[in-house]
């Protein structure tokens, strides 16, 4: 399993499974292949729901974004 995180502060907002993960990689940006963490807005999620990510990811990635413009997210291999 894959575990998700707040960059700043690392409040761990769950796990997320390969095929999810490989989604996040696919459909966002990665400044290098070491690349762990992606800045996620509403429009992300929306994206991201488009493109098919599970609804655990999305209930998740909408709890940690909540009101704001967006987060930093980590993820780690647990």
């Amino acid at each position: 399993m894959i575990t998700l995180s707040l960059k700043e502060g690392g409040t761990i907002l769950g796990e997320i499974g390969e095929a999810d993960l490989q989604l996040l990689i696919d459909q966002l940006v990665e400044e290098d292949e070491k690349d762990t963490d992606y800045y996620v807005t509403p429009m992300t999620i929306e994206l991201l729901e488009r493109a098919g990510a599970g609804l655990n990811l999305i209930e998740m990635l909408k709890r940690a974004v909540g009101n704001s413009d967006g987060v930093d997210v980590v993820w780690k291999d647990s």
